[in-house]
Order: C-alpha cells, then structure tokens, then sequence
C-alpha cells in the first residue's frame, strides 16, 4: 500500500515563490516597492511618535512667536 499524497496547491512559501521569486524583474520590482513602502511606513511611525513626545514644544504650538506686542 503506497502512501504518497501530493499537494494540490503547494504552501504558502511555494505561492510565494511562484508570484513573486520566479523572474527576477518581479522580485527586483517587489523588493525595491517594499523597500520604499517600508520607508514611507517608518517615516510616517517616527513622525506621528515625534509630534506626540513634542506637544506644546513645536513651532506651530506657540500662536505669538515672532510678533510684538503694541504699546498701547
């Protein structure tokens, strides 16, 4: 009694690889869009935990800054 069972579809990796890593133009072209959407998302993180530390420091924060008073 033999017991070979194939899979139909293969697992994730194999998807993968199929989609992806089987011309290299694919893979450059997904390695080079991951790499600027990695930056964008890093970017935006930093900002957003910059801005949240820096409340009420910032030059946007303070509504006087740069104007005189009139002598009145």
């Amino acid at each position: 009694m033999e017991h070979t069972t194939r899979r139909s579809q293969g697992g994730l990796f194999e998807g993968l690889y199929r989609l992806i890593m089987r011309r290299n133009s694919i893979y450059v072209t997904f390695v080079i869009a991951g790499a600027f959407a990695g930056e964008r998302a890093v970017d935006y993180g930093v900002r957003k935990i910059w801005e949240y530390n820096n409340v009420g420091k910032r030059y946007e924060d303070i509504p006087v800054l740069g104007q005189r008073q009139s002598e009145e």
